[in-house]
C-alpha cells in the first residue's frame, strides 16, 4: 500500500543507483509500481551482481527508464540528473561483499568513495536536488560487543574493521560533509544483512541455498559462532519507502532487527528445509582474515516511523529457498561465487548481453533503456 502523501516529502523525479543490484532492485520495482506519478530513472553499470532481469517488473511501466552507466563518470552523472530532472537521489550503488574487500579493496574505494564522490559534485552542480538517501551499512559501527543489550544507535562511533566497511564510512562522511558545505538534504540509512529473492549467491544465504541444490557442502568461515541479523528484502524495500516519504533531512535511520542468529544456525535451518544432515552437510573453513563478531542495531527511530518488521525468518527462509528453486539459472554460472572464499568476479564473468535477448523476448518492445557513455551521449539499446 502507498503512503498517504499529506505532511510526506512527495518526489517528482528519482534517480536510484545500483538499481539493478539485490536490494535497490526491490526498492526500484515497489516505488514504480505504487507510485506511478514519480518517474523511476534507474541507474547501473551491469556489473558481476547485477542484473537487468531483477527489473523485469518495471521494465514497461511508463514511469520507468533503465540507464546503463557507471556512477564514476562525471560527465554521464551530471547529463542525466540535468536531462532527466532528478530531484531526489537514492544511492545504492557499491562493492558490498566483504570477502571481496580482502581481495581487491581499490575497486571498493573507487565504487564506493570516489563514486560517491562524482555523485555528490553532480549534485553541487545541478542544485535541483531535495532529497539525497544515502545507503550504508550497519558494518561502519564496527563490532558489537557480545554480551550487549542495546544495540549500536545512530549516534554511535563509527568504527569499521574491514575495507568494504571502511569505504562505506568514508563515503557516508562526504555525503555529510556535502550537507554541511553546501546544504544537500542527506539522509543516510545503516542497514542490517537483507536476504531475499534475487540475490547475487555471493551472499551467505543464496550460497548455501543453491550449494544444498546441488548437494554439496556448506562451508562455514570460522567455528560458525558469528551472529547476523537478517531481513527479509521486501520488508526492507519498505523500510526504504517510508524513509524516502518521512525520513527526516540530516538524519540516520537504522534499519535492523533484534532477531540475532549464528551463521551456524542459519545453515542448520537450510539444511533443515532440504531434509539434510546438518553434521554432514556443513563444512568449516578458513575464517576471513578479519570477521565481526556480531552487529547489534537500535531500531527504535525508525519503528518511530511507523516501520515494523513484517516477516518471520521461517517464512521469509522459505519464500527465498522456492524462488532459487523456480529460477536456479537466474545468474548463469556462479560457481566462482560458491567457492569458500570467492574472490571478485570479473564483470565479464557473465554475458551481460543474454540479459537483453531475454528480456526483449519477454517484453513487448516499449522497454526504455538507454546506454549512456562517458561522453554523454545516449545510444539506445
Amino acid at each position: 500500500m502507498a503512503l498517504t502523501p499529506s505532511s510526506s516529502y512527495v518526489p517528482e523525479n528519482i534517480l536510484i543507483t545500483g538499481a539493478a543490484g539485490f536490494i535497490a532492485s526491490h526498492v526500484a520495482n515497489r516505488l514504480a509500481r505504487l507510485y506511478p506519478h514519480y518517474k523511476i530513472v534507474v541507474l547501473d553499470k551491469l556489473d558481476y551482481c547485477s542484473n537487468l532481469k531483477n527489473l523485469l517488473p518495471s521494465l514497461n511501466s511508463p514511469n520507468f527508464k533503465f540507464v546503463k552507466g557507471d556512477i564514476t563518470s562525471a560527465d554521464l552523472v551530471k547529463y542525466l540528473l540535468m536531462t532527466e530532472g532528478i530531484d531526489t537521489i537514492m544511492h545504492f550503488a557499491a562493492q558490498t561483499h566483504v570477502d571481496n574487500s580482502f581481495g581487491n579493496s581499490f575497486e571498493f574505494t573507487k565504487n564506493n568513495v570516489y563514486g560517491t564522490h562524482v555523485l555528490l559534485e553532480a549534485c553541487k552542480v545541478s542544485g535541483q536536488i531535495r532529497r539525497f538517501i544515502h545507503v550504508s551499512t550497519d558494518e561502519v559501527y564496527g563490532e558489537t560487543e557480545a554480551d550487549a543489550i542495546v544495540g549500536n544507535h545512530e549516534a554511535s562511533q563509527l568504527l569499521p574493521t574491514n575495507p568494504y566497511s571502511a569505504t562505506k564510512a568514508g563515503a557516508e562522511m562526504l555525503v555529510m560533509a556535502y550537507g554541511r558545505s553546501y546544504g544537500l538534504p542527506f539522509i543516510t540509512t545503516r542497514g542490517n544483512n537483507v536476504y531475499g529473492p534475487n540475490q547475487f549467491p555471493e551472499k551467505l544465504i543464496p550460497k548455501f541455498i543453491l550449494l544444498a541444490m546441488q548437494g554439496k557442502p556448506l562451508p562455514i568461515h570460522g567455528d560458525g559462532s558469528n551472529v547476523r541479523s537478517y531481513l527479509f528484502c521486501e520488508d526492507v524495500a519498505e523500510a526504504f519507502e517510508l524513509v524516502l516519504h518521512k525520513g527526516e533531512v540530516g538524519h540516520v535511520y537504522n534499519i535492523g532487527t533484534h532477531k540475532e542468529r549464528r551463521v551456524l544456525d542459519v545453515a542448520k535451518d537450510i539444511c533443515r528445509l532440504f531434509k539434510l544432515d546438518a553434521e554432514k552437510s556443513i563444512q568449516f573453513v578458513d575464517n576471513r582474515p578479519f570477521n565481526d563478531q556480531r552487529y547489534f542495531l537500535d531500531d527504535k527511530k525508525l519503528k518511530g516511523l511507523g516501520w515494523t518488521e513484517r516477516t518471520p525468518w521461517e517464512e521469509g527462509l522459505q519464500k527465498t529457498m522456492d524462488w532459487y528453486m523456480k529460477h536456479p539459472d537466474w545468474w548463469g554460472d556462479v560457481s566462482g561465487a560458491l567457492l569458500p572464499h570467492p574472490r571478485m568476479l570479473a564483470m565479464g564473468a557473465m554475458d551481460k548481453s543474454a540479459d537483453y535477448t531475454q528480456i526483449s523476448e519477454l517484453s513487448d518492445g516499449q522497454m526504455k533503456t538507454t546506454e549512456l557513455h562517458a561522453n554523454g551521449h545516449p545510444v539506445q539499446i
